[in-house]
């Protein structure tokens, strides 16, 4: 289908679609192995200027919105979502201080993140706070022009290798959610470092680990907008960010079934190749059907949140939920097509079902998804 993108996003698109074929394509399986980080990668996506897309012009941007960003994110993804999502992880880091940093904080941080000289992170979950954020209990103490965080954060993508983080923290526990506030946190800062790395079922080019802090200082100057707003924040960076979970799974699916078309029409049985049995066209066909579906709607949802429109989460759920469940539907779909040979690491399916699955549980669950969704449609028939 033709999405009417601009001469800038198709440049985007096939710059995007070069890096993955020449650069993460040869590389997938090494990482999915040692689960390195693809920092080789990352310095040519830095110097292809990717980084800098979705931030504004006068801090070293291209300003450009969430749908370049998705565009990107989904060709990366085509060829691995675990080296894509330490991209668009760093989108999500950035995204906080976009939306709600001070000129100062703007002026200080943005550039080297648009430049892709440091990446970014974001801290919100805990070990008892995953779907329900409110529960964090990670802390940050104002002490004279000094704020103090203890806590513990975990499961968070770029982990120990970013180097600007987000943290959500607690500045006043008896306010619930409405006591959390966003702080900017950088690496190196005494009292903040790293505990354990994560062994994942996929994405295992992506580092996931805990950030742990103890009495950390950290100026008062790194407080994103003012204390309170925490969850506010948190939210606002969702509706961006989910799109972009939404074009990684969506380049996942697209993936998958790209190595499905091929494996048809070269595998043979029964003295044909097997796309000529109706039951592998009908398979292939609701496959596209789905990818297609899925993409109309993230590029759709991202060209909203572009536009400045307010009240964007039921849609960014939407977006998330939709285009995970088609990832993992088609990359299933997918392994089941190439039969035993998919199940096998010599093909590359079984590795995109892996990183599909994380899509339908990050930056929310589908089943935390599907709450947004159902509460906002109910609030909206009320009116």
């Amino acid at each position: 289908m033709d999405y009417l993108l601009t001469d800038g996003q198709k440049m985007i698109q096939e710059l995007s679609r070069k890096i993955a074929q020449e650069k993460v394509a040869p590389v997938a399986a090494k990482y999915d192995i040692t689960e390195e980080f693809p920092w080789d990668v990352l310095k040519v996506i830095a110097d292809s200027d990717l980084f800098a897309i979705f931030v504004p012009v006068e801090y070293g941007g291209i300003g450009g919105g969430v749908l370049d960003l998705c565009i990107a994110t989904e060709e990366l993804s085509r060829a691995c979502g675990g080296i894509a999502v330490c991209y668009a992880a760093s989108a999500l880091g950035t995204f906080p201080i976009i939306l709600f940093g001070n000129e100062e904080q703007k002026k200080k941080y943005l550039p080297d993140l648009a430049s892709g000289k440091k990446i970014a992170a974001f801290g919100l979950t805990e070990p008892e706070a995953g779907s329900d954020a409110s529960a964090i209990k990670t802390t940050a103490r104002k002490e004279g022009d000094h704020y103090v965080l203890n806590g513990t954060k975990h499961f968070i993508t770029n982990g120990a290798e970013a180097q600007i983080y987000t943290i959500v923290a607690m500045t006043d526990k008896t306010k619930g959610a409405r006591g959390a506030s966003a702080f900017i946190v950088e690496k190196g800062t005494k009292g903040f470092t790293f505990g354990k790395k994560e062994e994942k079922l996929g994405i295992r080019a992506s580092i996931t680990s805990e950030l742990v802090f103890t009495d950390c200082k950290i100026p008062k100057e790194n407080l994103l907008s003012k204390e309170g707003m925490g969850f506010i924040i948190t939210m606002k960076t969702f509706d961006m960010s989910r799109p972009g979970v939404a074009a990684q799974a969506l380049g996942i699916a697209q993936g998958a079934l790209d190595h499905t078309v091929k494996y048809a029409k070269e595998r043979h049985q029964f003295g044909k190749a097997i796309s000529s049995f109706q039951g592998i066209q009908w398979m292939l066909a609701d496959m596209a059907t789905e990818v297609e579906a899925a993409r109309s709607l993230v590029y759709s949802v991202a060209r909203m949140v572009d536009s400045g429109k307010t009240g964007v989460s039921k849609e960014s759920a939407m977006a998330k939920l939709f285009a995970s469940d088609v990832a993992m539907k088609v990359t299933t779909d997918a392994v089941q097509i190439f039969g035993g040979y998919g199940y096998m690491k010599d093909y590359p399916v079984e590795k995109f079902m892996r990183d599909a699955k994380i899509t339908q549980i990050y930056e929310g669950t589908n089943q935390i998804q599907r709450n947004i969704i159902a509460l906002q449609l109910i609030k909206e028939m009320a009116k």
